[in-house]
C-alpha cells in the first residue's frame, strides 16, 4: 500500500511503487497516518499493489519452474480490501496526553512530599518523648557511671583503652533508640581497621576476634561480624557504583541516539515503514517522530527515577547529620548505610526511560537490545543491593558488577545476532550459564572465602570424601544451602529450556533469567526476615502490597502483543490495536506507565524493607 501526491506519472507497478511517498507492505490490515505537511496539495493517492510473491510479506518462496496451474494462480493474483480514510486526531488530544502523564508522575511527587512531612512529625514527637524520658542522674537519683566502673568490666574479660571509653561514654549523649547497645559491640566498632589483617597464627582470643576468616566461617553469623571496615572507605567504594553507572550511560546513549535519529531520518526520506514495527492503528506523529505516544510514555521512567534519587539524597544527608553528631543509634545500630548503590539503581531507570525511548523511535530486531541493556542493570544492581544490605564488607566491587553486566549484555547481543535456531551457540550459552551459577553460589555459600586455583578439584573431592562419604555430615549453613540449591535448580530448568525450545527472542529470554533470579532472592530475604523475627513495617508492607498489585496489571498489558519483530512487517501489522486511553495511549504506552511505577515502587521497598531495625543493635541483626 503507497500513499502518494497527486502528480503524473502515478508509481502503480511492483517494481516503482516504492519510489515515492509513504509504503508499506501487508496481509490482512494495514494503516498509515497522512500528515498535511507532507501533502501541501491537501490531496493524494492510495495505491495498492499486489505483490508476485507471498514471501515478501511472510509467506513461502515458490520454487520454480511452476507447474501449469501455478503458473495460472500466479498470474491471477487477487485481492479484495477496503479502503477506510478517517480523520486524525487534533491537537487538543495531544495536548490532554501530555498533561495525563505529567500529572500522573508529578502525583507521585506530592504523595511523596506529604508521605516526608508526616514521617518527620512522627519523628519528632518520638524524639520529644524519648528526650522527657531522659532525665539526669540526679532527678533519677542513681550515679553517674565513671570509667572505673567501666575498667571493672574490662578486668572480667574485654579490654577497652582509655580513649574507647572516652568515645562511648560521648556517643551515649543522643542515643535515643538503640538502648542496649554492649561493650562488646563499642570494642567491636573500635576494631574496624582490623579487618584486613591475615594472620597464619593465632596465639590470642583478640587475634581470632578480629580475622575475617574466622570470623566468617561461624555458623550463626551477624551483621557486626559483617561490618568491620571503615565506613568511610566503605561509603567510596559504594559511591563508585554510581559515578560508574554515570559514565557507562553517557558513552552509551549518545551513539544510540545518534543511530536512532538516522533510522528515524531514514523512514522520513524513502518512506519505507517497513523499518519500524510500529502499532500503526495507534502511531501518533509529531514533526520527526512517527509515534510520539510511544516515547512520551516513558517518561515515568525518567521522573520517576529522579523523585527516587532525591529521596536517596534526603536519606543520605540525615544520616550524615546522624554521623556528625555521634548518633549512637546511627554509629551502632541497624543496617549499615550506604546509598551508593541507589544512587546507581535511580540513575538506572531514568537511563531505561531514555534508551526506551530512544528503542521506540524505531523498533526493530537490531536496536531491541537498547530497552533491555538497563532492564539488566537494574536487575543486577537489585540484586547486589539485597546482598549489600547483610553482608557490607563482602559485597562485589563496582569493577568485577560492571564487568559480569558487560558479559551479559555481549551475550545479549550475541543472541540476537546469532542466536536464531544456532545449536552451538544454544549449547556454549547454556553451558556457560550452569558454570557461572555454580561458581556464584561457592562465592555466595562459603563467604568469598575460598579460591579458584589449580588445587580447586582436589578441594572439592577432599570436601566431597569428608563430608558426604566418610561421615555423611549435612551443610554447615543451612539456610544459605536451601538458597542455593533452589537458584541452581531454578537457573538449570531455564538453561535447559532455552536449549531445548531456543526462544527467537534471546534478549527477553536473559531478561526472564536475571528477573527469576531477582524474584527467588528477595522472596528468600522477606521468608528470612520474617522467621528472624523482624517485621515489616506499614509504609513498606504498603509499598510491598502496592508493588505486586501494579506488576501484575503491568505484566497484562505487557503480553498483549501489539507488534512482533521476530515477523516480517507485514505480519506484525496483524497484532497491530487501536487506542485503549484517550485515543492517544495503546497497551504498550500503559505497560509503560505501570512498570516505571512498579520499579520505583521495587526500589521503595528496597529502602524501607528494613526500618524496623534501625534501634537494634547490629549483634542482634542476623545474616541470611
Amino acid at each position: 500500500m503507497s500513499i502518494q501526491d497527486i502528480q503524473c506519472p502515478v508509481y502503480d507497478l511492483d517494481n516503482n511503487v516504492a519510489f515515492i511517498g509513504m509504503y508499506q507492505t501487508m496481509t490482512t490490515t494495514a494503516a498509515i497516518t497522512v500528515q498535511r505537511k507532507d501533502f501541501p496539495s491537501n490531496s493524494f493517492y492510495v495505491v495498492v499493489v499486489v505483490k508476485t510473491e507471498d514471501e515478501a510479506c511472510g509467506g513461502p518462496l515458490r520454487f520454480y519452474p511452476l507447474l501449469p496451474d501455478e503458473l495460472l494462480d500466479a498470474g491471477n493474483r487477487s485481492k479484495t480490501l477496503d479502503v477506510i480514510v478517517s480523520p486524525a486526531i487534533n491537537s487538543e488530544v495531544y495536548v490532554m496526553g501530555m498533561l495525563f502523564c505529567l500529572g500522573i508522575f508529578l502525583s507521585f511527587y506530592l504523595l511523596t512530599f506529604l508521605v516526608a512531612c508526616v514521617e518527620s512529625k512522627r519523628m519528632n514527637r518520638k524524639r520529644e518523648g524519648l528526650l522527657n524520658a531522659d532525665a539526669s542522674p540526679a532527678e533519677t537519683g542513681k550515679a553517674s557511671v565513671s570509667p572505673y566502673e567501666y575498667g571493672s568490666f574490662a578486668d572480667n574479660g574485654s579490654t577497652l583503652s582509655s580513649e574507647a571509653v572516652t568515645d562511648s561514654l560521648a556517643s551515649t549523649d543522643g542515643n535515643y533508640g538503640c538502648m542496649d547497645r554492649s561493650l562488646e559491640s563499642v570494642a567491636r566498632s573500635r576494631q574496624e581497621s582490623l579487618s584486613s589483617v591475615e594472620e597464619d597464627d593465632y596465639d590470642t582470643l583478640v587475634d581470632i576476634d578480629s580475622d575475617k576468616n574466622i570470623v566468617r566461617t561461624k555458623k550463626f553469623l551477624c551483621v557486626s561480624d559483617l561490618s568491620r571496615k571503615d565506613k568511610r572507605i566503605l561509603s567510596k567504594k559504594y559511591q563508585i557504583y554510581f559515578w560508574n553507572i554515570v559514565t557507562i550511560a553517557v558513552f552509551y546513549a549518545l551513539p544510540v541516539i545518534q543511530l536512532v535519529i538516522t533510522y528515524q531520518t531514514v523512514v522520513n526520506v524513502t518512506g519505507n515503514q517497513d523499518i519500524c514495527y510500529y502499532n500503526f492503528l495507534c502511531a501518533h506523529p509529531l514533526g520527526a517522530l512517527s509515534s510520539f505516544n510511544n516515547i512520551l510514555s516513558n517518561l515515568g521512567y525518567v521522573l520517576l527515577g529522579l523523585l527516587f534519587l532525591l529521596i536517596i539524597l534526603q536519606r543520605d544527608i540525615l544520616h550524615k547529620r546522624a554521623l556528625e553528631r555521634n548518633d549512637s543509634t546511627a554509629l551502632e545500630c541497624g543496617i549499615p548505610k550506604h546509598f551508593g548503590l541507589y544512587y546507581a539503581m535511580g540513575t538506572a531507570l531514568m537511563m531505561e526511560g531514555l534508551l526506551s525511548a530512544c528503542y521506540h523511535v524505531c523498533p526493530n530486531y537490531t536496536n531491541f537490545q537498547f530497552d533491555t541493556s538497563f532492564m539488566y542493570m537494574i536487575a543486577g544492581l537489585c540484586m547486589l543491593k539485597l546482598y549489600q544490605k547483610r553482608h557490607p564488607d563482602i559485597n562485589a566491587s563496582a569493577y568485577s558488577a560492571y564487568a559480569c553486566l558487560a558479559a551479559v549484555i555481549f551475550f545479549s547481543v550475541l543472541g540476537v545476532v546469532f542466536g536464531k535456531g544456532n545449536t552451538v551457540f544454544w549449547i556454549v550459552f547454556s553451558v556457560i550459564h550452569i558454570l557461572a551459577t555454580m561458581l556464584l553460589s561457592t562465592q555466595l555459600y562459603y563467604m568469598g572465602r575460598w579460591r579458584l586455583n589449580s588445587g580447586i578439584l582436589r578441594r572439592m573431592l577432599y570436601v566431597i570424601y569428608t563430608d558426604c562419604i566418610q561421615q555423611c555430615s549435612g551443610p554447615m549453613y543451612i539456610d544459605r544451602m536451601v538458597l542455593l540449591v533452589m537458584g541452581n535448580l531454578v537457573n538449570w530448568s531455564l538453561a535447559a529450556y532455552g536449549l531445548i525450545k531456543r526462544p527467537n527472542d534471546f534478549a527477553s529470554y536473559l531478561l526472564a533469567i536475571a528477573i527469576c533470579n531477582l524474584l527467588l532472592y528477595f522472596t528468600f530475604y522477606i521468608i528470612m526476615k520474617l522467621r528472624s523475627g523482624e517485621r515489616i513495617q506499614c509504609l513498606a508492607l504498603v509499598c510491598v502490597l502496592f508493588t505486586a498489585v501494579v506488576w501484575g496489571f503491568a505484566l497484562f498489558f505487557f503480553l498483549q502483543g501489539l507488534s512482533t519483530w521476530q515477523k516480517t512487517p507485514a505480519e506484525s501489522r496483524e497484532h497491530n490495536r487501536e487506542c485503549i486511553l484517550l485515543s492517544f495511549f495503546d497497551d504498550h504506552d500503559i505497560w509503560h506507565f505501570l512498570s516505571s511505577i512498579a520499579m520505583f515502587g521495587s526500589f521503595l521497598v528496597l529502602l524501607t524493607m528494613d526500618d524496623d531495625l534501625d534501634t537494634v543493635q547490629r549483634d542482634k541483626i542476623y545474616v541470611f
